[in-house]
């Protein structure tokens, strides 16, 4: 594989050039190129529509990458001199048009070679902003300013700094929280493109990675709204639906519903995963993965009303009841049981769930317990349960600890408050 070499400019040179260039077409590229890391098409067809000035911002379509004050109040100097003479923000110093790739390079040269810069390209003027933004920030951001995927910044950018790792490797315990705010937005921004369908697939359907890439049209039903996979049908719900109906509309005679546009095959399930996961760290959702979006979807078509329902009947649930009753391993079973504790519709007392207007909340027994007691003056395990409404096995790890901290004494079988000297 050839080299990527990043031939970085001079700081000083930069300054200069700029100020020689002060408000020229010449100086609009380089400053786009090197203060904003845009490449030279997105130079070309920037309007100022694309520039958020409240948010100081570059609003562009699959990115928005801030920008600093001093460039913002440049970018609007400029547009009040321009007096909206053209909604394109680089124009030829001549005619005031909008300028070609080629005459973009031309010009960037130009003012480069008179400063000394002849080994610096206009892309190097972008890959200068990443490693100065990588100098500063986590990978995760500069992948969202950029549009850079972790694997490119791993590849092209990881000897530069030998201290910093860039790895979309998620270690947790739990499963995220996920903002549907933030997903719902990135989904719109998406839509049809392969990343946006598998998240699509993902969070609204529950489809694994290895069904999304071996979909093919002959199993999407879009009249009757199923897809009929191997082993289960599944309901398509109107937002798939949508998507599945632009996405069939641009591609009427394919076999598969995704295909990489070069060969015509389907995606390699390891480059659409990667794919999925650069989408939602351009999105904001750096620790959502594929699988929580899954056991999101798990919860919300029916494993979250069948735990409901159960706790109705029965007040409490293990993991290994909810297994049991949602067909689902031991570990699926838990985190989706943390998930509906984290959405408020669960509480966990020890190793039960109930439902959470059903007993006391974690937080508050122990108040409860102390007020108990200062009314009754003693209780047993049996009582402590009552009013918690909880299982009597449950109170004891509560209890214990609030002999060991002294909040409470136990005479044999008996809980009474700690009488103060």
């Amino acid at each position: 594989m050839q080299e990527y070499v990043v031939n970085r400019p001079d700081g000083r040179a930069m300054d200069r050039v700029l100020e020689k260039n002060f408000d020229n077409a010449a100086g609009v590229i380089l400053r786009l190129a090197w203060q904003a890391g845009l490449l030279r098409e997105e130079i070309q067809y920037l309007t100022w529509a694309q520039i958020d000035f409240l948010d100081r911002c570059l609003v562009l379509p699959d990115r928005r990458v801030p920008i600093s004050g001093e460039l913002a109040s440049w970018l609007a100097g400029l547009r009040d001199k321009r007096n909206r003479v053209s909604e394109t923000v680089v124009l030829s110093d001549r005619d005031q048009k909008p300028l070609t790739p080629q005459s973009i390079s031309r010009l960037a040269r130009r003012a480069l070679d008179e400063e000394g810069q002849t080994s610096v390209r206009l892309v190097d003027l972008r890959n200068d902003y990443i490693l100065r933004q990588l100098e500063e920030h986590d990978w995760q951001y500069v992948s969202r300013a950029t549009g850079v995927e972790a694997a490119g910044l791993k590849v092209h950018f990881g000897e530069y700094l030998k201290e910093k790792t860039v790895s979309t490797r998620i270690h947790r315990e739990e499963s995220a929280q996920i903002d549907e705010f933030a997903l719902w937005k990135l989904l719109q921004t998406e839509r049809t493109t392969p990343a946006g369908v598998t998240l699509w697939l993902t969070w609204q359907l529950a489809l694994r990675l290895e069904e999304i890439v071996a979909l093919r049209w002959e199993q999407v039903d879009l009249d009757g709204e199923r897809l009929h996979l191997p082993g289960r049908t599944v309901a398509l719900t109107s937002g798939v639906l949508a998507i599945l109906r632009e996405l069939r509309a641009t591609a009427p005679e394919a076999g598969f519903v995704l295909t990489a546009p070069r060969s015509g095959q389907p995606y390699d399930r390891t480059r659409l995963s990667r794919m999925a996961r650069a989408a939602l760290v351009r999105g904001g959702l750096d620790n959502v993965t594929l699988r929580d979006l899954r056991v999101d979807c798990d919860i919300r078509m029916g494993g979250e009303n069948q735990v409901t329902a159960y706790l109705r009947r029965s007040h409490s649930i293990t993991r290994n009841e909810a297994a049991a009753l949602m067909g689902v391993s031991q570990n699926a079973a838990y985190n989706r049981l943390k998930q509906m504790v984290r959405r408020g519709k669960v509480v966990q007392v020890g190793a039960r769930y109930y439902l959470k207007e059903s007993v006391v909340p974690p937080e508050q027994q122990e108040a409860v317990i102390l007020e108990y007691l200062g009314r009754e003056g003693f209780a047993y395990r049996q009582d402590i349960a009552r009013i918690l409404r909880i299982d009597a096995n449950q109170c004891r790890p509560i209890l214990k600890k609030m002999v060991a901290e002294g909040r409470i004494v136990q005479q044999r079988q008996r809980y009474i408050l700690k009488i103060e000297a």
